[in-house]
């Protein structure tokens, strides 16, 4: 079967693409695979400055999970320019992940990308819940999540422009409806939950932050069912995450409608997990005789 998956003017050679904020710039990864084996990969977040991110302690192991406060540490959209775009090999789908604090701010950065060959898509994260500036509260406001929408796609030239939903949401197909009519090409979901972790010995949160964004596959049926609610709410692509750890999990995402899925937490526990899951997946389709993508997604019988 021909694993490749068309997201509208973008084609992947398979449906696994790497996460935003676990897969770094990619370049931390190669010793483990092929870059451009994957479908593709969404770099880390890039702010227009450098952020130094949050306190320590930023991580928490939960049950079934873990609890992140990193707070979009990144190097700022020069650095990241000139220190690691040039070093990425070419062959690699990257996709870019943009954080700001206002809609002009989005369009700027979205203005410095589309001037650049080797970035194939733009992701908009309208959805961190670890920040206290920007974030989250542009995808809980359909009003917001549409104007940083439309601030990107003026000035993101022919990338196709990615928004990722929040589900801290009471109703996610607002959202998903929002920025499809503002002109996103695509829509990825799910960003982490916001959850706390506390200390009863020390009487201190486990994270300096206090609250952080679970993730992990505690979070998978939370994430499958907004998934297969968003794919069933409007016309674009839709990308899923949370939670995915083996190709039957990519399998189950695709059967409730997304075209492609995001691989996260689990690469911090198996840096080869992409890759290996890549030829998982293929023999997976075999196996079950799957014919087509088309034929398969969103096939969920209720």
């Amino acid at each position: 079967m021909d694993q490749s998956v068309r997201l509208g003017s973008l084609t992947l050679k398979n449906p696994v693409i790497t996460a935003s904020g676990t897969f770094g710039y990619g370049l931390e990864f190669m010793r483990y695979g092929d870059l451009g084996s994957l479908g593709g990969i969404c770099l880390k977040g890039i702010s227009l400055a450098p952020r130094a991110g949050n306190a320590m302690p930023r991580i928490a192991e939960t049950p079934c999970g873990m609890l992140n406060a990193i707070g979009l540490q990144n190097v700022g959209v020069q650095a990241f320019l000139k220190d690691k775009l040039p070093y990425i090999p070419a062959g690699a789908v990257l996709i870019v992940n943009l954080y700001a604090q206002s809609a002009e701010d989005f369009g700027e950065l979205a203005a410095i990308f589309a001037e650049q060959d080797k970035i194939a898509a733009l992701e908009v994260n309208i959805s961190c819940p670890n920040v206290q500036e920007g974030g989250v509260q542009f995808g809980q406001d359909p009003g917001m999540a549409a104007r940083v929408t439309e601030a990107v796609k003026c000035r993101a030239g022919n990338k196709p422009v990615m928004v990722k939903l929040s589900p801290n949401v009471t109703d996610v197909t607002v959202i998903a409806r929002a920025v499809e009519n503002a002109g996103a090409d695509m829509i990825s979901l799910i960003n982490t939950l916001s959850g706390m972790a506390v200390d009863i010995r020390t009487r201190k949160s486990r994270l300096a932050n206090v609250v952080g964004g679970l993730s992990g596959p505690a979070i998978k049926p939370v994430a499958l069912r907004m998934v297969y609610q968003t794919a069933r709410a409007v016309s674009v692509p839709v990308i899923g995450m949370g939670g995915i750890t083996s190709a039957e999990d990519v399998l189950e995402f695709i059967l409730a409608g997304a075209h492609a899925v995001q691989v996260g937490t689990y690469n911090l526990m198996r840096p080869d997990n992409a890759f290996r899951l890549v030829d998982e997946v293929r023999l997976l389709t075999e196996s079950l005789g799957i014919s087509s993508w088309e034929e398969f997604r969103g096939s969920l019988r209720v």
